[in-house]
């Protein structure tokens, strides 16, 4: 299974379609984005979304969100999502490897992530990439609730 991987340009129907269906297999709380909301993430400076396909179908993504801060240049990966039926084929890692050579390019000095333990498949690609569990707390205030 050869897997490619692009930094997506605009929010094309298939692009929304996908998204709108393997979102939900990362998180079921959080409604798919609409067509606009994609192309405002695509069209941010502050973040890449990146696409891998497979024989031309896409079967995975990931958001790469860049910024600066007082310390340097920074990234952050959110929202890593491969379609079930294409897992255990390479195509997180070839998300993640990408993502990585983006934020190199880019300048920046590190690139974080989180990834909830019960995932345990995807801990393992992380760690096996190269990502170092840290010893933080990572606390979230909810401005919705």
């Amino acid at each position: 299974m050869a897997v490619t991987v692009e930094i997506a340009t605009a929010a094309t129907d298939d692009l929304v379609e996908t998204v709108a269906r393997i979102l939900p297999q990362l998180s079921r709380s959080s409604p798919p984005p609409t067509a606009a909301e994609l192309a405002e993430i695509i069209d941010s400076p502050a973040s890449e979304v990146l696409v891998a396909r497979v024989d031309g179908k896409i079967v995975g993504t990931l958001t790469l969100v860049i910024f600066r801060i007082p310390t340097g240049m920074r990234a952050w990966i959110e929202d890593v999502v491969v379609d079930e039926a294409a897992r255990g084929h390479g195509v997180g890692e070839a998300l993640n490897r990408f993502a990585l050579d983006v934020a190199k390019q880019r300048g920046c000095k590190t690139v974080d992530l989180t990834s909830r333990p019960s995932r345990e498949a995807a801990n393992r690609m992380y760690q096996r990439i190269g990502f170092q569990a840290r010893e933080t707390n990572v606390y979230r205030y909810d401005l919705e609730g």
